[in-house]
């Protein structure tokens, strides 16, 4: 993205933060939590906003043969405490507590619009990088999956504690997942409602690239500048993938719908513990997460 596009774009965000990176091709799009470290209406929409405007850029790049075209997009948050601990449940409860299906499934529509542009990586040959430090849980588990790279640092978290309030992940999860781990795995790790460790998810090949604490934004320029010199075959190596597993935006939707209608069908004890997890979304409550206990041995690898 030339400077001057980065800029007009930048206006109009308040919730991301979008930062042009020319010597490496790249560009970084950052969460920026001024409440609850999670996927608001307003957040979802400026993501919508900078995908648009990040895959006209590198579209029309691509398609002029620029020699400095755009080849990476890096997800991050400029909290490293909290990568994204998910979807807005305080509006989810609004939602379900009005018997609003059209705003649930519009919610919904949004994330995995979001997700499959990533996974997708714009139609061209790009690179989605995740960068995740402090805790992803979740949606925002979800968001990280559906980068073509994940990368965390070692006291990174992650976990999906929707079935704790009677949920399910229904953004991408078992899709995503079952893209770099097997099905059994994927279910086993989504019903354990466990918060693991970056290592954990490393070892079992979820996590791409383990960093050390305070290294994880060297590790994403250290990756863009080693693949840089061979994205030809970076490029044509993600597309066997997309080939040889592809995830279809029908099936995104399908579950989707799935996830409304449980949603729905939501008890008030069930509405009860999830605002509870949403009181723990928020910024001064982080610490007070529900206890999820990190156990590697639930996720061995054998």
């Amino acid at each position: 993205m030339k400077q001057s596009d980065d800029d007009i774009l930048q206006r109009r965000l308040k919730h991301l933060k979008v930062t042009n990176d020319p010597i490496h091709n790249a560009v970084w799009v950052e969460f920026m939590f001024s409440g609850r470290p999670c996927f608001t209406t307003a957040l979802l929409d400026e993501l919508l906003v900078a995908q648009h405007s990040i895959r006209q850029t590198a579209q029309q790049q691509y398609r002029l043969a620029d020699a400095n075209r755009l080849q990476f997009q890096v997800l991050a948050s400029t909290d490293t405490r909290a990568f994204n601990l998910g979807g807005d449940l305080t509006h989810f409860i609004e939602l379900i507590e009005q018997r609003d299906r059209d705003g649930l499934l519009a919610y919904a529509k949004t994330c995995i619009d979001i997700q499959f542009a990533s996974v997708t990586h714009y139609d061209i040959p790009f690179t989605t990088i995740a960068l995740v430090q402090g805790e992803a849980l979740g949606g925002g588990f979800e968001a990280a999956l559906s980068n073509n790279v994940i990368i965390a640092e070692e006291s990174a978290r992650f976990g999906f504690p929707e079935l704790s309030f009677g949920m399910f992940p229904g953004m991408g999860a078992i899709s995503l997942l079952t893209r770099k781990i097997t099905p059994a795995m994927a279910r086993r790790l989504i019903m354990d409602r466990r918060v693991h460790s970056a290592e954990a998810l490393y070892d079992m090949g979820v996590i791409d690239i383990l960093a050390a604490d305070g290294e994880g934004r060297e590790a994403v320029v250290n990756y863009m500048q080693r693949h840089s010199d061979i994205a030809p075959g970076l490029h044509g190596f993600q597309a066997a993938v997309d080939r040889a597993m592809p995830v279809s935006y029908e099936e995104l939707y399908d579950i989707v719908e799935h996830w409304v209608a449980t949603a729905l069908q939501l008890s008030e004890k069930n509405r009860r513990l999830m605002a509870y997890f949403a009181r723990a979304q928020s910024r001064q409550q982080r610490s007070q997460l529900p206890p999820l206990v990190i156990d590697r041995r639930h996720l061995s690898p054998s």
